[in-house]
């Protein structure tokens, strides 16, 4: 159902039945070590590029969502998955091995949620009994393309974020009724703002108005005040562009508590890990929420969250054209019992 202008309302509640999370040597440093499935020892995994790495992340948090989920691969729908290097080819790949029928998404680091937001549409009206979907990143795959190869050993400033390495996939099914699952409530849909910021290296600072948006369409659309979530969390956003989205949100009469509004690329890694501003990527926000907070919601720790996955919409050509950098925001809802 369709609510307010931007905001779909999931009547049936779709559950996650299963996770499957993946990450590199620099996550298994850092502060959500315990809750992702498997964690590489280097960056190469085994392969020979870093974009096959890539893709292996994907294959591998695949086969653990299904495995713990107890659904073979041939009784899956859909997957609806992406990432960020060119044409999305490591998704489109890992794709090819899974073997389930695929709609690749880009949306940048926002495509966890966009992934969610779409396939729990499709649950919820009958189109599918399963569906997969997800988003991954690479550190020195991605980085390589959008900015430096890491091998330059090239100086970032301090608005600069960490692409994770890692993969979160979820598992969605039709509601069982059973009340042991976290479900999918609501999704409210981005659109694209740019207020022309330019610096491939300030990403928070220029995802952070389309955060806020996204954020203020979903409370004007669903009635909902703030205090109804126990959490509310941005995908990547980071120091600068978490500050940043705070203060625009104060503006448009907003106030979010500060316990309350985090960020999962702040989240992710320790203090005195070396990542600038925090970290980002594709699989910032999957392996986050895929891993560390539904963890948590089963635990009963929270049990209403919204995620606000942030994504800008450039490519190594428009930067080079000196084009101004678009962004984008999915917020989606997730609830454990789902009901009142």
């Amino acid at each position: 159902m369709l609510r307010g202008r931007r905001t779909w309302i999931f009547d049936n509640r779709p559950e996650i039945r299963s996770t499957g999370v993946t990450g590199g040597p620099f996550e298994a440093a850092g502060n959500l070590a315990a809750d992702f499935d498997i964690l590489h020892e280097d960056l190469w995994m085994g392969e020979d590029s870093y974009e096959k790495a890539h893709r292996l992340l994907m294959d591998k948090a695949i086969d653990i969502a299904l495995k713990k989920g107890d659904v073979h691969g041939s009784e899956v729908q859909f997957l609806l998955a992406g990432d960020l290097i060119n044409q999305i080819t490591p998704t489109s790949f890992a794709a090819r091995t899974a073997q389930i029928p695929y709609f690749g998404l880009f949306g940048a680091c926002s495509t966890s949620m966009e992934g969610l937001a779409l396939s729990a549409f499709i649950v919820n009206h009958g189109g599918a009994e399963y569906i997969l979907t997800g988003a991954t990143s690479h550190n020195a795959a991605v980085e390589k393309q959008f900015r430096y190869p890491t091998e330059y050993g090239g100086q970032k400033p301090p608005t600069a974020q960490w692409t994770i390495t890692g993969s979160g996939m979820a598992l969605l099914q039709k509601n069982q009724s059973k009340g042991e699952l976290p479900v999918v409530t609501s999704a409210t849909i981005g659109k694209v703002v740019d207020m022309g910021l330019s610096d491939p290296f300030n990403m928070g600072g220029a995802m952070a108005p389309a955060a806020a948006d996204t954020i203020k369409a979903h409370f004007e659309d669903t009635g909902l005040d703030p205090s109804y979530y126990d959490l509310i969390v941005t995908g990547d956003l980071a120091k600068v562009g978490r500050s940043a989205a705070m203060d625009l949100l104060s503006e448009k009469g907003i106030k979010l508590e500060e316990e309350k509004f985090r960020d999962c690329g702040l989240m992710i890694y320790k203090e005195d890990q070396p990542v600038q501003a925090g970290g980002s990527g594709a699989g910032c926000s999957a392996t986050v929420v895929y891993g560390h907070l539904l963890n948590e919601m089963k635990k009963g720790t929270y049990r209403r969250i919204l995620v606000v996955a942030t994504g800008a919409l450039l490519s190594p050509l428009t930067f080079q054209q000196k084009e101004s950098i678009p962004c984008i925001a999915h917020a989606v809802s997730i609830e454990m019992d789902g009901r009142e």
